[in-house]
């Protein structure tokens, strides 16, 4: 028989966080009004919305708190005092969600600059997205990148069977 431990959801966070029917809560962080709460699908922010794991791009903790990309959002900041095991949920869920992730040098690029193709899929999901995430300093718009990134797509997907 296998014990597992159960996080509740505080009484003072059930309002704004909208479980969906089956979903675990995982960890949360302190608590109050701008608790983070970690599940088995998702982060729940303080304003109610929920982020897909899958949908977390370069998370970051440091001692002022986490720092992530929310695709289509931007990046968001959280002030953490006490992460508790927050932290290491947001590392083991967001990773989980990468099918394989491959850096392709731009042709022509300084230093190995270039982008990332990203395959990634909700926990328990079998659908695959991919994402193409440019370096810093890269330009989204430069006509090698395009050039590029589809041909290697073709390859990595015909590698990988995905």
């Amino acid at each position: 028989m296998r014990l597992t431990r159960r996080t509740a959801l505080p009484e003072e966070l059930r309002p704004r966080v909208l479980l969906q029917r089956g979903e675990r809560v995982l960890a949360v962080s302190g608590g109050g009004a701008d608790a983070l709460v970690g599940t088995d699908r998702a982060l729940h922010l303080p304003d109610g919305h929920a982020v897909p794991w899958e949908h977390i791009d370069r998370a970051r903790w440091t001692e002022e708190g986490l720092t992530f990309t929310e695709e289509g959002h931007g990046r968001r900041e959280f002030r953490i005092e006490d992460p508790g095991r927050l932290a290491e949920v947001v590392y083991e869920r967001v990773t989980a969600t990468i099918v394989v992730s491959r850096h392709v040098p731009l042709e022509g690029g300084e230093d190995a600059e270039g982008f990332r193709l990203v395959a990634r899929r909700a926990p328990g999901g079998s659908e695959v997205s991919w994402q193409v995430h440019v370096d810093e300093g890269v330009d989204p718009q430069d006509p090698r990148v395009a050039a590029q990134a589809g041909p290697e797509l073709a390859a990595l997907r015909e590698q990988m069977g995905v």
